[in-house]
């Protein structure tokens, strides 16, 4: 069993021009958006941003998720993961390239469920940046971690469907043209069980669907809505996926999106540890650099250990996606150890850094803000430890060793 993570010369240039591009162009335009004091105008932002756009499509680094006969890179995971990791160096990057979250996991969605007429409608706009979307599936009555429960629900009425329902943190949705929404449609199945839901696309602005607020948040208002769906009807030609089928959408939705967030969280602890050592390097205190004493020393080395073992679980795990092989087990480690190692070493750098880390006057408070969300987006740690566990159960008592669940490696 080989394992080889080199990228192939075409594939190293490609890194090596997204670096050059957000480095180069995108942070330079970027980087006063996030300081109150230079804030632009909304007119002068939005020319900004979507001119960095432009440039991007112009470069030939757009969609770098999507097949080359839908105007993307073609790229596969493995390839994925060290595009993402570069955007992700600056807040935008993602955005700017048209593969960040939600859009991102609809078009994998939109791709792989829809019909001839949905991707024509649908998905060709996001691919093109004329339309934004959302993916309304948590609710605030139920647990957002076990979507078998989900209370929003559809009846049908003809050849239409009347949904009333409850969600909130559903990301993008002021700025969406179009919603993936969840909705129970099936009363006969015992609530706990799968096959209940079905997925809808709603077109937005919409006569009973009401943004009620962005939900304020640790670090603001950030784009996260709370949705009141009062009778809002949707013609049957709207269910993606076909009926009952929203439950495996979803997963299927949210494995590969896990992983994508783990590629962006990785450039984020990347970039803490640069700045952790560019301070211990520079700070002069009690007679010696703080990269002289021991303790720095152990925090430096701890966050070096974790970002490499979370760029290893990210690759072999994007590995396995590509061979189209059960990939559930090693993105449920990937998510939980990457969220909570971002955690550990943005933390870390905040202490290297002092009173200094703690300000706004560098990112890592903000950084530190965004990791704290990680460990609950997608999934959060608990749900990723019960399935984990039980998957290793399961190998244990299928084939009496564990090996199969810890990535069925050769040693």
């Amino acid at each position: 069993m080989a394992i080889d993570f080199t990228l192939a010369p075409e594939h190293e240039e490609i890194r090596r021009r997204v670096r050059t591009f957000i480095q180069e162009t995108v942070t330079p335009a970027v980087k006063d958006f996030d300081d109150e004091e230079k804030v632009t105008s909304r007119d002068e932002y939005l020319r900004v941003i979507f001119g960095l756009r432009e440039k991007a499509r112009a470069e030939g680094l757009w969609l770098p998720h999507m097949p080359k006969e839908w105007g993307g890179m073609g790229l596969g995971h493995v390839e994925l993961a060290m595009v993402q990791s570069e955007a992700a160096k600056t807040r935008l990057g993602p955005w700017i390239l048209n593969c960040a979250a939600p859009d991102e996991g609809n078009m994998h969605t939109l791709l792989h469920w829809g019909t001839a007429e949905q991707k024509e409608k649908y998905l060709r706009p996001l691919l093109d940046g004329r339309m934004m979307s959302c993916f309304a599936m948590t609710e605030p009555e139920v647990a957002g971690s076990d979507p078998t429960l989900i209370r929003t629900h559809a009846v049908r009425d003809g050849d239409e469907w009347v949904v009333n329902g409850h969600k909130w943190f559903i990301s993008n949705a002021r700025r969406a043209s179009f919603a993936i929404l969840i909705a129970r449609t099936e009363p006969d199945v015992p609530e706990g069980s799968r096959g209940a839901n079905t997925a809808f696309i709603v077109d937005l602005p919409q006569q009973g669907w009401r943004d009620v607020r962005e939900i304020e948040t640790m670090h603001g208002s950030t784009g996260h809505s709370e949705i009141v769906i009062t009778d809002l009807r949707v013609h049957d030609d709207q269910i993606l996926g076909g009926r009952g089928n929203g439950h495996r959408l979803g997963q299927y939705r949210l494995g590969p999106a896990r992983l994508a967030h783990c590629m962006r969280w990785i450039s984020q602890a990347e970039t803490a540890l640069d700045m952790m050592v560019d301070r211990a390097l520079n700070r002069y205190s009690h007679g010696s650099l703080l990269a002289e004493k021991q303790g720095i020393q152990w925090m430096i080395a701890d966050s070096a250990m974790e970002l490499y073992q979370c760029k290893l679980m990210v690759l072999h795990a994007a590995s396995k996606i590509d061979k189209g092989e059960d990939f559930r087990t090693e993105v449920s480690m990937a998510k939980h150890f990457v969220a909570n190692s971002l955690n550990r070493i943005v933390d870390r750098a905040v202490q290297v850094h002092g009173a200094l880390g703690y300000s706004t006057d560098t990112p890592l408070a903000k950084m530190l803000q965004h990791a704290r969300w990680a460990r609950f987006a997608d999934g959060a740690d608990e749900i990723h430890q019960m399935r984990i566990a039980e998957r290793t159960i399961a190998a244990y008592r299928s084939t009496g060793s564990t090996a199969a669940a810890t990535g069925g490696l050769p040693l």
